[in-house]
């Protein structure tokens, strides 16, 4: 049962552009799959799913490729540390759980977003600086997707 979930999911999130949990449980369960948001997580966690830029400028789920693996524990340590982001002006701010926030930056870092001039974090805050108000708008709602 687990095998042949797993394959329809992988056949799901190539079909359709599938960005958090809830949109794939709903699209299971709209298929007729009986699953429950705690499967469905551990099931992304199995997969090795991440979340890739879509074609219109969003994230969607996808396999993990060679080096997509190679950044699959920032994502991890990222979605594990975030709390909230928001934006003024053209600056996000991301707060973390008390610690984390370094971390939570080289993922980000990592993620080499060319919008991000540079970023900068304490205990439990990050600050990103970008070139203009639109594109940290931009920023804040890309970060949220993946910590989503």
């Amino acid at each position: 049962m687990k095998k042949e979930r797993h394959l329809f999911i992988l056949e799901l999130i190539e079909k359709y552009s599938i960005s958090t949990q809830e949109e794939l449980l709903a699209k299971l369960l709209e298929k007729g799959v009986e699953v429950t948001q705690a499967t469905v997580s551990r099931d992304i966690k199995e997969l090795r799913l991440v979340k890739q830029p879509a074609a219109n400028g969003e994230y969607k789920y996808s396999q993990a490729t060679a080096t997509d693996e190679k950044y699959m524990k920032y994502y991890a340590i990222f979605a594990e540390s975030v709390t909230t982001v928001d934006y003024a002006q053209n600056i996000c701010m991301i707060k973390c759980h008390p610690g984390t926030a370094p971390a939570a930056c080289a993922a980000i870092d990592a993620l080499d977003l060319p919008e991000v001039l540079g970023t900068l974090a304490g205990d439990d805050t990050i600050f990103i600086l970008c070139r203009t108000e639109r594109i940290a708008q931009n920023t804040k709602h890309k970060l949220e997707t993946l910590f989503k």
